[in-house]
């Protein structure tokens, strides 16, 4: 099992923009956040060689509860009775985790389970943790 930790509020990937002259590019918050994913995982594992065969993705990614909120309502997020219901989307959130292709795994068609959630927390971030389908 590989665990990460991303600090940071959880960015979604964007989607393609197109420039006036037809071509298409990547926003850069998507492309910086991809490459914070890629430097957290490159750092905790050096010299990782891509994993092989079928594996289980979990990714958790916790908020900053606002600080708008009655105290009362933040204390109902950080003991996880409130849940984020806000942008951004968590399939946009795992659609990041290309980011680890031909870093983590070879190719992303290996994963053959996700399992996401969002959760509010002091510490913003993403918790990725990915295991090879036979360890369960």
């Amino acid at each position: 099992m590989l665990k990460l930790t991303v600090p940071g509020e959880p960015i979604a990937k964007a989607r393609p923009r197109m420039t006036r002259m037809g071509r298409t590019y990547t926003p850069a918050k998507t492309v910086n956040y991809e490459t914070l994913i890629q430097e957290c995982f490159a750092s905790t594992f050096p010299g990782h060689v891509p994993l092989e065969g079928a594996l289980v993705l979990n990714v958790q990614a916790h908020f900053t509860v606002p600080a708008s909120w009655s105290l009362k309502k933040q204390r109902q997020a950080y003991d996880c009775q409130l849940r984020p219901t806000k942008k951004p989307d968590l399939d946009n959130i795992i659609k990041c985790m290309d980011a680890l292709n031909g870093i983590a795994w070879r190719d992303d068609s290996q994963i053959v389970t996700v399992i996401a959630s969002k959760w509010y927390s002091d510490r913003p971030r993403v918790d990725i943790e990915i295991t090879e389908f036979g360890e369960l």
